[in-house]
């Protein structure tokens, strides 16, 4: 909601006051339909050529990312590292050889039936199934585990900024494409030449709206929107780096409380449930 909102009062506050110290309205609204084209146009053939279909398929989930920002609250949080204490105290407790039953068929699994919305998340699920596998066929070198789920997470948040990127270079671009499409309409008017001052004026008026533009998309629409987006996946990502935290807390020796702990710590601020609630809900787990 704040990205609409910031949208609505970016455009009040650019239109409104131009309006309201009494700027001609008219030659904005004959000429920014056919910029708008000439731009807009433009800017999405560069952004076709410069991406492939399967980037252009993530561009209707980044617009949803940026509206509804990130997946995972303090709930969320609060749940995982509860999952997470459920599993490596189970390994602890009766053997690595436990956890079989729950990483083959996680769907039919009672710990996950616990987290349905863990358990649904198909990217969080395979997550911690791959390598609680790894755990149960005895990886246990904390440094190895740490890079391989280091590297994986990393090219993950590689691809997810991808789009972002995309649309940030897209924005760096428009300013240009506005001057591109000023530069058509100065040339319209040196046709044009002979007409009226008064006619030539409007028609220059109607050229630089197309750098105007050009500058508003880039810097008051795209380029945030780039940002926001950046910013919602750059956060889900700690999400699904906690796992790999906990993990490597426990392969290094920590108790699952501790390694649970160390991971609570790791929590965005913001997020960060307390010590007391953590704790709450690790004692309510019952380890068959």
């Amino acid at each position: 909601m704040l990205l609409i909102g910031g949208l609505v009062f970016l455009l009040l506050c650019v239109f409104g006051s131009f309006a309201a110290s009494g700027g001609a309205i008219m030659p904005l609204v004959k000429s920014m339909p056919f910029e708008l084209i000439t731009i807009m146009g433009a800017g999405i053939g560069t952004f076709l050529m410069g991406n492939s279909m399967s980037d252009l398929k993530h561009v209707p989930g980044a617009f949803k990312t940026a509206i509804k920002g990130p997946d995972f609250g303090r709930q969320d949080y609060i749940d995982l590292l509860g999952l997470l204490f459920f599993f490596t105290r189970l390994a602890q407790t009766h053997g690595v050889m436990a956890l079989e039953s729950h990483i083959e068929t996680p769907m039919e699994s009672t710990a996950f039936a616990a987290y349905p919305k863990i358990r649904d998340n198909k990217r969080v699920r395979n997550l911690i199934c791959d390598y609680l596998r790894m755990i149960s066929m005895n990886m246990d070198d904390a440094f190895q585990f740490d890079e391989v789920m280091t590297r994986e997470l990393s090219k993950n948040l590689k691809e997810d900024t991808h789009i972002a990127h995309s649309f940030q270079t897209l924005a760096d671009a428009l300013p240009a494409l506005g001057i591109v499409a000023a530069v058509l309409g100065v040339i319209k008017t040196m046709g044009s030449i002979s007409q009226p001052p008064e006619v030539l004026g409007e028609m220059i008026a109607g050229a630089l709206v197309g750098t105007f533009l050009g500058v508003l998309l880039a810097y008051g629409i795209v380029g945030p929107l780039a940002v926001r987006i950046n910013s919602v996946v750059e956060e889900d990502a700690r999400y699904y780096d906690l796992i790999r935290v906990v993990f490597v807390a426990y392969l290094q020796g920590n108790p699952p409380q501790i390694s649970v702990e160390i991971g609570r710590k790791d929590i965005p601020v913001p997020l960060m449930p307390s010590f007391e609630e953590i704790d709450t809900t690790i004692s309510e787990l019952a380890i068959g």
